[in-house]
């Protein structure tokens, strides 16, 4: 395949033409990388490669341009970048990433577990869910979790967050079942939510 023409197309984006009538668009840097010119012959798999080439490097661009917006897990990354590029360039470029420790599941499940724990206060079951919704495996959800495993702690956590948000609603049996449902969608379980009901002075016969 011979280069016929080679042209901007828009910004840093060349258009490559070639005898064929095919055409390829690819940066400026990949143009340069592999010392395209017009007139020079190229064969079919060494188009493919450039293509390649120039794909990776549009999804390692993307990856960086979705990174400085907010942190990704490895799988979210992965699955964000596989919408529009192939299979194998978004393992490549997750990998790369991951090896930079621009990506990082250990430091993001810690941070996304301070952040349910901590601000959102939700249950450990919920914040187990959400975890593994994020791609985490199982080990590095339990390294993140044990810090909020103990017992008192989490039950403190709980009375603060029913202090806080839901105690105003703990006048009559359909505002106590109103709370206890909101808790048990956070994850809390029966007994928390239960014992922690009765730290109050609810005298209904069911709750």
């Amino acid at each position: 395949m011979r280069i016929t023409e080679i042209s901007a197309y828009k910004g840093s984006t060349m258009c490559v033409i070639f005898d064929t009538s095919e055409r390829i668009y690819i940066h400026e840097k990949i143009l340069a990388e592999y010392n395209l010119k017009e007139g020079m012959n190229v064969p079919a798999e060494a188009v493919e490669e450039i293509s390649a080439a120039n794909d990776y490097r549009r999804a390692r661009e993307r990856a960086l341009y979705l990174l400085d917006g907010r942190d990704y897990s490895f799988v979210e990354l992965y699955e964000k970048l596989e919408k529009n590029y192939s299979e194998e360039i978004c393992l490549e470029v997750c990998k790369y990433l991951a090896g930079l420790r621009l990506i990082d599941d250990r430091r993001y499940a810690e941070a996304r577990a301070r952040e349910l724990f901590e601000v959102k206060r939700v249950g450990m079951f919920k914040a187990k869910q959400e975890l593994k919704r994020r791609g985490l495996s199982d080990s590095i959800i339990e390294e993140a979790v044990a810090p909020y495993a103990d017992e008192e702690e989490s039950f403190s956590r709980l009375e603060e967050l029913v202090e806080r948000k839901y105690e105003r609603y703990l006048t009559d049996e359909k505002g106590v079942k109103k709370v206890k449902n909101a808790l048990l969608r956070q994850g809390w379980s029966y007994s928390e939510v239960n014992a922690v009901l009765d730290l109050y002075d609810l005298d209904f016969e069911e709750r």
